[in-house]
């Protein structure tokens, strides 16, 4: 590998350098096992830094605080201004070849320039990223700025990169309004000719503290609210100081409210404004003085089922609060999963990926982690676009899924519901669902046609109109039909809905592809270094050997969709012929049939676990097998066995079980556990894309 190292510098203050660093960091822990984040130098020893923190936290890497850390700013500047600015470099250089001995990539982020502007006429990441031989990223801000004069600047910075002999690898201008970057991207052709330069529009949710970040500097105490409140963005403080007839005036939506706790006016009128259509939905109330609302009126806003404003209590008073919030720096932490997923986002719209990844010459491995496959399987949801119904609409978590979806380009998304209702509960929750589409399942000329279609299907089978009309008032009926006429290209639903309503329709409308009769499921189990497939774990309680073949042949192409080369391994108790039994025949003769049905599938069994997955048993067992000790497919001959082993690895080695993922239908739905997370859901709608970019249409 040429470069193991990338080093990211913010040329101006505000430059955002952590979203560049996130974006990038994204990209490394998607081809890399092993990354390690490093700052050389980092504000004071008596505190954590934030972004080391972050970084770690996020992208849970396997890396100590103590072996991300150069040295502090009292130490640069105390080194330098003994002429030791020398051993300062060497050490540097040390701990990141230390580094390298230990992981595959290194991600360096220099210390803020302006921090150290006043002290020394040079760019000291500039000095050490020449001296450690990384590759160099500067990151600029182009914030109020004319495309001439980032012209100009950026024309300057690679003359300065240049001249120190830095390896240049890329320029960020981070915070462009957004109207200004074709002409900035014209521009640049002309002036940078072999450099790639990126332009990552500004956008104001950044700048805005979350809840969490909020609640943590005013060290605030939760009186009501949840967890998923804190994700909210706050984008103004307003102290209540007026009568409650002004008050709802001067609120606007996203404000942070301060106000005595006695004061039940503006807490009553505040819970009003929330729920009225047409009047501003504030963030939180916080308050002020250490005094808490009435046990009376608490018990009131407890009362309201799904009351969403979060209540928070703090000791200082109202103007000492105010004066704290207004010091509260803009930032990316690790409370603000909002931001992270926006900062991903626009990293994603701006980046050549494949460009950008080509520069620093990865070297690819058989290893693959969990975060890889998932980085993999967004990447190319995003390539092209698919569109995913989403019927559960009514779900807190489906909506929170798909503002994350939304922002990052994973699919279009679309929701079924009433339009009005949907935004309001979106609104509530401070969620931003962009441009999703919403359909109304209730739409007469829809509900008509879906009807009339779904009764012409299956009116040989005695069904009635009347029947057909009751089908489509369920929400899994109807967004099936939509996936079949081809106003949407898959389906996720099941977050509310058993595993029989999402699948039933599914099979009486879309039904099975060609050349298979069966409709089967896969779980990809990530464990720590590879990505592994199990079929079948949830739908079919004991096929025949003929249809065991089938789940064989459709969990092999559902691998390799995925990137994941087939080797299947056919489970029983037995390896080889060393036993006998029903079962074991079973399997003999799916693996026969299947070896028939697709002569060139690398495909094997009966074999037991062992010997599919440990190299040293397979070396014993079968030592002459292509399969053995390497398997990716592992077919289960039965649910009960199926479903017990994949819950076992999941809770033994604390493995990431996706799933299941259904094969075999026409038309790509997949089912949600009704107790999902956010992730799940995420996850199972990217699947669903990629699956959609299968299907001919």
């Amino acid at each position: 590998m040429q470069h193991r190292s990338i080093y990211i510098s913010a040329i101006q203050p505000r430059s955002g350098s952590l979203l560049v660093t996130i974006g990038i960091m994204e990209m490394l822990k998607g081809h890399f096992k092993k990354v390690a984040f490093f700052r050389p130098i980092i504000g004071s020893e008596e505190t954590h830094d934030e972004n080391i923190e972050f970084i770690r936290n996020h992208y849970k890497l396997d890396i100590t605080y103590e072996l991300c850390v150069g040295f502090t700013e009292k130490q640069v500047i105390g080194a330098y201004a003994q002429n030791r600015e020398e051993e300062i470099i060497e050490a540097i250089i040390g701990k990141i070849a230390l580094l390298h001995k230990q992981y595959d990539f290194v991600l360096i982020e220099g210390y803020p320039r302006d921090l150290f502007s006043t002290r020394f006429d040079f760019d000291i990441n500039l000095r050490i990223a020449r001296n450690i031989g990384t590759a160099y990223i500067p990151v600029l801000n182009a914030y109020q700025k004319q495309p001439d004069e980032i012209i100009n600047e950026l024309r300057i910075v690679s003359e300065v990169v240049d001249e120190e002999g830095c390896n240049h690898l890329a320029t960020f201008v981070n915070r462009c309004n957004e109207t200004d970057i074709p002409t900035l991207k014209q521009k640049v052709v002309s002036t940078c000719k072999k450099k790639a330069v990126y332009f990552i529009s500004d956008n104001a949710e950044l700048d805005r503290p979350s809840l969490a970040e909020v609640v943590n500097h005013l060290h605030a105490e939760m009186i009501i609210g949840e967890s998923a409140h804190l994700d909210r963005l706050v984008y103004g403080n307003k102290i209540a100081a007026m009568g409650a007839d002004n008050y709802l005036t001067h609120i606007q939506n996203g404000d942070l409210v301060i106000v005595p706790g006695d004061r039940s006016d503006i807490i009553l009128l505040s819970l009003l404004s929330y729920y009225g259509k047409h009047h501003p939905n504030i963030a939180a109330l916080i308050f002020s003085g250490g005094i808490t609302p009435s046990e009376t009126i608490l018990k009131l806003i407890r009362d309201i089922e799904g009351a969403s404003i979060p209540l928070f209590l703090v000791e200082s008073d109202s103007y000492t609060t105010a004066i704290a919030l207004e010091n509260l720096p803009p930032s990316i932490s690790h409370m603000s999963k909002r931001k992270i997923t926006l900062a991903k986002a626009l990293f994603d719209t701006a980046v050549d990926k494949a460009r950008l990844r080509s520069l620093f010459e990865h070297q690819e491995s058989d290893i693959l982690t969990p975060m890889m496959f998932q980085y993999r399987i967004m990447e190319k949801a995003r390539a092209n676009r698919q569109r995913i119904i989403l019927p559960e609409s009514g779900d807190e978590r489906i909506l929170r899924a798909t503002e994350i979806v939304m922002q990052r380009r994973i699919a279009h998304i679309i929701l079924l519901g009433k339009n009005e209702k949907i935004i309001q509960d979106a609104k509530r929750l401070g969620i931003n669902l962009g441009d999703v589409e919403i359909i109304d399942p209730s739409d007469t000329k829809l509900f008509d046609r879906f009807s009339r279609h779904f009764y012409e299907m299956r009116k040989e089978k005695g069904l009635t109109h009347n029947a057909a009309e009751d089908a489509m008032t369920h929400l899994s009926y109807f967004a099936t039909m939509m996936v079949y006429e081809g106003m949407a290209d898959g389906m996720v639903s099941g977050a509310v809905h058993t595993t029989a309503d999402t699948i039933r329709p599914a099979l009486q409308i879309i039904k099975t592809e060609p050349g298979t009769d069966l409709v089967s499921s896969v779980f990809f189990m990530l464990l720590e270094t590879k990505v592994l497939v199990y079929g079948d774990c949830a739908i079919n309680l004991d096929p025949n050997a003929k249809e065991l073949a089938h789940i064989a042949l459709s969990s092999a192409k559902t691998a390799r969709q995925f990137g994941i080369e087939p080797r299947v391994a056919m489970l029983s108790y037995s390896t080889g012929d060393s036993g006998s039994g029903p079962d074991v025949e079973k399997v003999k003769e799916a693996t026969l049939l299947a070896q028939q049905m697709c002569p060139d599938l690398l495909i094997e069994g009966p074999m037991q676990y062992d010997a599919a997955v440990d190299p040293n048993v397979a070396a014993k067992k079968l030592p002459h097998s292509r399969i053995a000790g390497r398997a990716t497919v592992f077919i289960f001959p039965d649910l009960n066995t199926g479903n017990n082993t994949y819950k076992a690895v999941q809770r033994s080695t604390g493995a990431l079980a996706i799933g299941p993922v259904l094969q075999g239908l026409r038309l790509p739905v997949n089912d949600l556990s009704r107790g999902c997370s956010v992730d799940d859901i995420v996850n199972t709608i990217a699947i669903t894309a990629i699956q959609a970019q299968g299907v001919t249409k």
